[in-house]
């Protein structure tokens, strides 16, 4: 029996509660392209809190000088992608 792989919107749906989570809205308010900050009101700290539940979650380091790049979704995803070496 294989383990399924996870896909690319399986883990960008999971990024996606992570970071409704934090910013305290709904999953659905959140597209690839919304911009966290002003878009969702989300500040420097709330991009920190971001950054290290997804360090949890995916057991991955990702410096806070990657942060300036992780204003969506897409970018958080790409960002992501790099540092947990994932080859989609």
């Amino acid at each position: 029996m294989t383990k399924a792989l996870t896909t690319e919107p399986q883990r960008l749906d999971d990024l996606r509660e992570i970071v409704a989570e934090v910013l305290e809205i709904e999953p659905e308010e959140i597209t690839e392209t919304s911009d966290f900050a002003e878009e969702h009101e989300a500040d420097s700290l709330r991009a920190i809190e971001i950054l290290a539940r997804i360090e949890k979650k995916y057991k991955v380091s990702i410096p806070q000088a990657e942060l300036p790049n992780m204003v969506n979704l897409r970018a958080v995803y790409t960002v992501l992608s790099q540092y947990a070496d994932w080859q989609d």
